[in-house]
């Protein structure tokens, strides 16, 4: 039986909470890791700039990677060209979106928090969720503009300014006594790796929910309906890294990967 490769991307680090469950789920596929680190962040491009901009990494790395599957672990980009990505190209995608639905059927008082990007903030697909799932609730959308940074330089070694992050959480908690927030959807990848510091400066003990595990599942529900092609040529080995970019701090980044299991033979530059 051949082995899937499953093509996992990102704008950065934060795909690596999704590549940790996927790997879980499917301890024999082949994984590469993806970052459009030379784009970094997502959150702040405008629109139809961003689209073209994911368009044209994709292609590249699908022809790198020849992918049986290619996960979009990015809520920015998922909500913005899950669609375009689709209609381009021929290999299944699974998208990462804000997990308002199981937020919503968890709440006991009905006032749930979801941080974002700024961009998935502004993004209709959000706000449809929001609508169609989320209706009885009162929903505290929040993007906060230094969140997946934060979350970033964590990797790299930066401590955590706690003061700063709570600065950027403190609007999804809201309300008084059984009336307040009591779930908390974490709408960026990056966000899972902020996990114990936001534990320390929460006002009080939300739930927060990270779409990872979730998103594994479906990866193997598709992977089942999927054959798997052999690859035309090489390609990446197993737990391989492709950055578009080798600038300044993308090295520092590299102790960050190995240490998610995400070893490098070799610095794989993806130049686009």
């Amino acid at each position: 039986m051949s082995t899937p490769r499953v093509l996992l991307f990102d704008s950065g680090m934060g795909g690596l909470t999704v590549a940790r469950s996927v790997r879980h789920e499917l301890p024999f596929a082949h994984l590469v890791y993806s970052a459009d680190n030379a784009a970094f962040p997502y959150g702040a491009w405008e629109e139809q700039a961003l689209v073209q901009r994911i368009l044209l990494v994709m292609g590249e790395l699908i022809a790198r990677v020849e992918p049986t599957i290619v996960v979009v672990a990015c809520n920015t980009a998922s909500t913005i060209a899950l669609g375009a990505l689709r209609e381009r190209f021929k290999v299944p995608f699974v998208g990462t979106v804000p997990a308002i639905k199981p937020a919503a059927a968890q709440s006991k008082s009905h006032v749930i928090g979801v941080l974002a990007t700024p961009g998935t903030v502004r993004r209709e697909y959000t706000h449809a969720l929001i609508h169609d799932f989320a209706s009885h609730c009162q929903v505290l959308l929040h993007g906060a503009p230094k969140l997946a940074e934060i979350a970033e330089s964590k990797l790299k070694g930066v401590a955590v300014n706690l003061e700063e992050l709570r600065g950027e959480i403190a609007p999804v908690f809201k309300g008084e006594g059984v009336a307040r927030t009591d779930v908390v959807v974490l709408g960026c990848t990056h966000y899972p790796l902020l996990a114990e510091e936001m534990a320390k400066v929460e006002p009080w003990v939300v739930r927060y929910i990270d779409p990872a595990p979730a998103i594994a599942r479906r990866v193997a529900e598709v992977l089942k309906e999927t054959p798997v092609v052999e690859a035309s040529k090489p390609v990446p080995p197993h737990n391989a890294v492709l950055l578009t970019s080798n600038r300044a701090g993308a090295e520092d980044a590299l102790p960050a990967y190995a240490k998610m299991s995400f070893h490098l033979p070799e610095f794989l530059d993806l130049r686009v």
